[in-house]
């Protein structure tokens, strides 16, 4: 039988010692030790999950109470089908009328392993649609399937709905491009790969966000020269969390700022 990590929410195969995603230095295992569960049991401690308009073609899904690390995911909705993006560790039968009521899901996709979550399931609740992961990225799937399908480098999903790796997190750490979001000005779904800060202003790139591992000034410009080839006014990262308008602008100054600081630059400021 299948089962969850409690920490992650990613779905594995079998029970392991400890989950593998939770025990790298990008993650962490909790103080009591590695626990696990089942869709079923989270069922019946009350977890539900919600799907929720944010703007017209973009519905945000979210589990309450929260479960593993918490994300939302986004549903982005498009003419020629549907995406599901960095989907949650939870799944219903409700959630699930309420996402094929929006129109075909024709792939589900993660920005990176922490945001797995219960993506086989989802799919198998969804008629068997594709589950894109990056191929760098392959050997932390947990619970492998037949649904699962590699891809690297530069996807155009479907017209207007592109998926960019940039690396970085993690070696396959992707964003999504939406051309038509936020009134046609675009919109990126940035994972992890780019974070958002609490000032709601700014945006940061580290390996781990929990353990606060940084990653070098090359990499940071990597990532960010990867992603400013597409146009975007708003950025939503993993969490529910918005830069806009202007957020490609954003994220340049907050890289140079972020590249200054790895340099040395402001070294006479500590």
């Amino acid at each position: 039988m299948w089962t969850i990590c409690r920490t992650c929410a990613v779905e594995h195969a079998e029970p392991e010692d400890v989950c593998g995603i939770c025990a790298d230095e990008r993650q962490f295992l909790p103080p009591d030790g590695q626990q696990w569960t089942t869709l079923d049991e989270l069922a019946a401690a009350g977890h539900r999950a919600r799907v929720r308009e944010i703007e017209p073609d973009l519905y945000g899904v979210t589990v309450e109470p929260a479960v593993g690390i918490g994300q939302q995911s986004h549903l982005v909705r498009t003419p020629a089908g549907n995406l599901l993006w960095d989907v949650t560790g939870y799944v219903d039968d409700d959630a699930v009328r309420a996402v094929r009521a929006l129109g075909e899901v024709v792939a589900i996709a993660a920005s990176h392993p922490h945001h797995f979550g219960v993506q086989v399931e989802w799919s198998r609740a969804l008629g068997g649609v594709p589950v894109l992961v990056g191929e760098a990225d392959l050997a932390w799937v947990r619970r492998p399937d037949p649904v699962i399908r590699p891809w690297s480098g530069r996807l155009d999903l479907l017209p207007g709905l592109t998926l960019q790796q940039v690396g970085g997190h993690f070696p396959g750490s992707a964003v999504a491009h939406w051309a038509a979001g936020a009134g046609g000005a675009g919109v990126l779904f940035s994972g992890d790969s780019v974070q958002v800060n609490r000032d709601r202003r700014t945006t940061t790139l580290l390996r781990s966000y929990p353990n606060r591992i940084p990653l070098s000034a090359a990499v940071a410009e990597r990532i960010t020269r990867a992603v400013e080839q597409y146009a975007f006014d708003r950025l939503y990262d993993n969490f529910g969390t918005t830069i806009g308008p202007d957020a490609r602008a954003a994220v340049r100054r907050s890289t140079d700022r972020y590249v200054g600081w790895v340099r040395g630059d402001f070294d006479h400021l500590t």
